[in-house]
């Protein structure tokens, strides 16, 4: 079981994202923006986060340089799930050191695969 944290600014896609997280056995930390994102993940040290990018004040792109800058935090693999979904925005975010980049609606076999994999699965 892994301790995954969810940051999205949507509490219909915390839900969502924390039942399929969940349903696959994991322990779940959720963060409402990339500020707060940037502080669990500081405080809790995940095995793995879900990154959403859109989120007002900082945005996932910008959490996720923050934590990869942290040395405590460095080695988390991120996932990015987002609504963005132009190949500019696919590019920039595995830029950031991105394990995958998934785009919503999600589809959960993705999820799940991206997941396990970015895990050492």
């Amino acid at each position: 079981m892994a301790k995954v944290l969810i940051v999205d600014d949507s509490e219909s896609q915390l839900y969502s994202l924390s039942q399929i997280v969940e349903g696959a056995g994991h322990q779940v930390v959720t963060a409402a923006n990339g500020e707060e994102g940037v502080e669990k993940a500081i405080a809790e040290v995940p095995d793995l986060i879900l990154m959403d990018v859109v989120m007002p004040g900082l945005n996932g792109f910008q959490a996720t340089r923050k934590i990869s800058k942290n040395e405590s935090t460095a080695d988390i693999p991120v996932i990015f799930v987002t609504t963005k979904d132009q190949e500019t925005d696919r590019i920039w975010g595995m830029r950031q050191g991105a394990a995958a980049y998934i785009t919503k609606p999600i589809d959960k076999k993705v999820l799940l695969d991206a997941m396990d994999k970015a895990l050492g699965g």
